[in-house]
């Protein structure tokens, strides 16, 4: 089930990179949907499947995009197994720490794309620190928020579970 939904994550990070990718960009907030579900299940189910989350992402949007085929891939395989370890090793229950995993992430992600990049491809990469810091800001935003919206649905969950079973209890008592 879990393995489920982080599959179904993953495919509407990609549709969202697909669609509201190129809009974004052209304002100048380039958010990298993928990677904010790879820092997500990281940071929530460990090291393990974050490294999984991230490979499968980071290669799916390399074939995607038409780059070269592996370095996201290598890069958010990277990036998900440390924010799962950060997951383990710190206290991230926050939204303070939560923003600061997210663009340091964010951050790491497009280090490690332009290091890959270099040793790959002979043309020089420059990455631009501007837009890098932009997108780390966008991706945490979207990262805190998505804890934000997870906390709101469970608290939904159990608030509904409860007045099902208080109504249950209740219909019980009214038949006897």
């Amino acid at each position: 089930m879990r393995a489920l939904r982080i599959g179904a994550a993953i495919v509407a990070a990609l549709l969202l990179q697909a669609t509201l990718g190129p809009p974004m960009a052209r304002i100048s907030l380039g958010a990298d949907f993928g990677l904010v579900v790879v820092v997500f299940v990281g940071l929530t189910r460990g090291p393990s499947v974050g490294l999984l989350t991230g490979s499968v992402t980071g290669l799916a949007q390399d074939i995607i995009a038409g780059d070269i085929v592996g370095l996201s891939g290598l890069g958010k395989t990277v990036v998900g197994f440390l924010a799962g370890m950060a997951g383990l090793l710190f206290i991230v229950a926050q939204p303070v720490p939560r923003f600061v995993a997210f663009a340091l992430a964010t951050i790491l992600d497009a280090a490690s794309f332009a290091g890959l990049h270099a040793l790959v491809d002979p043309r020089p990469v420059t990455p631009q620190v501007g837009p890098i810091l932009v997108r780390a800001l966008v991706n945490a935003v979207l990262g805190v928020g998505a804890f934000q919206a997870g906390a709101w649905v469970r608290r939904v969950r159990r608030r509904n579970g409860r007045r099902a079973a208080r109504d249950l209890a209740g219909g019980t008592r009214a038949r006897s």
